[in-house]
């Protein structure tokens, strides 16, 4: 089979959809069944380094217009299966598999599938072709089941890819000292959290763990909070900072690049992502694989994350109890402690075995 993938960013981009995406055309390419994957991304802000084989991934140009023509001169070449890697992107997607299975398919379309991930599908939007997707693939039951609640999806037509984790790069190790001195933390108990700073997106449960962290330094005097990534919020986090008076505590590190992020993981004792709109949580999965207990949401996707609550800790951020005593009960945890369940959960054999499942039905 030839595939057509359409993404907003993947090879040369950064975030969690960024990274599910070049997970998931790896698994892609490396089936015996895929003659050539094509990535046509929205945007690519940096060079997108070696490709998976049999992958090409081509530059659109700039706009929506640019990305239109773009993935409609590819189609034009004849595709078995057309992936939408974003729901924002199903206009072109319909687009693009009408035309491509002119050539690969005998006249026949192609077939559609769409990956969704979280807040992007959990409320009604109007997108044009939904009706025609033959496989809809969400990165979590809870992602999946909100998009059916307004879709209408038929049951055999939907599934779940979760994220996966490279388990040969996030391992356990020792804690980075020019690290711990960059950010003034050596000898200090740290908890940890990493995601996009984005003033759009204020339900990652920064503002909710701040408001607990007093109540965890009585506990734990020597606890520095190691807030990473960066963004349009981070004055507003900035501010809220100082007017707690925890500017002593808190340590903002900036964008972490990749090859860094299993470093910075080492230097925590316990990691937070405990909000109200994650899909998934991608950086649960890789702060597990380096030995670092976990609080995950019990109010959204993360919860898949940590299987329900069998390999990491869970909270209502909107409880200030009950989430200051998962972060205490993380903090408690003895490290390093890599759950036994995470390889065969989320490692990259099953996350390839899933992939290429899917690939089966929509051959």
């Amino acid at each position: 089979m030839r595939l057509l993938f359409l993404v907003s960013d993947a090879f040369g981009g950064h975030g969690g959809i960024s990274r599910f995406n070049r997970d998931l055309a790896a698994a892609l390419s490396a089936s015996p069944d895929v003659r050539e994957l094509v990535i046509l991304p929205r945007r690519a802000p940096h060079p997108p380094g070696p490709l998976p084989p049999r992958t090409v991934q081509r530059a659109a140009p700039p706009g929506k217009l640019g990305f239109a023509g773009a993935a409609l001169r590819e189609a034009a070449g004849g595709f078995d299966v057309v992936i939408c890697g974003h729901i924002n992107l199903m206009p072109v997607a319909v687009l693009a598999r009408r035309m491509a299975g002119k050539l690969a398919r005998r006249g026949r379309p192609a077939r559609l599938a769409l990956v969704i991930h979280g807040v992007d599908a959990w409320t009604p939007v109007k997108v044009p072709g939904l009706s025609s997707v033959d496989m809809t693939i969400a990165v979590s039951r809870y992602t999946l089941d909100r998009f059916r609640n307004w879709s209408d999806i038929a049951a055999g037509r939907g599934t779940v890819l979760p994220n996966t984790v490279d388990l040969s790069v996030f391992t356990p190790g020792p804690r980075p000292a020019a690290l711990e001195e960059r950010y003034g933390v050596a000898g200090a108990r740290v908890l940890m959290g990493l995601a996009r700073l984005d003033a759009m997106d204020r339900d990652k449960g920064f503002y909710e763990l701040l408001a607990v962290l007093p109540r965890l330094a009585e506990r734990e005097p020597g606890l520095r909070y190691l807030l990473c990534g960066d963004g349009t919020d981070r004055p507003s986090l900035e501010a809220e900072v100082r007017r707690l008076g925890l500017t002593e505590r808190v340590v903002f590190t900036g964008f972490v690049p990749e090859e860094e992020k299993a470093d910075h993981y080492r230097l925590a004792d316990a990691f937070a992502l405990c909000g109200r709109q994650e899909g998934f949580g991608i950086v649960l999965l890789e702060a597990m694989g380096c030995g670092v207990p976990v609080v995950a949401s019990r109010v959204d996707g993360s919860r898949e994350a940590v299987l329900d609550g069998a390999i990491g800790e869970l909270a209502d951020p909107g409880d200030p109890d009950d989430l200051a005593g998962a972060l205490q009960r993380a903090l408690a945890t003895p490290r390093p402690c890599v759950p036994d369940l995470l390889a065969p959960s989320f490692g990259r054999d099953a996350f390839v075995w899933r992939v290429w499942d899917v690939l089966s039905h929509l051959a």
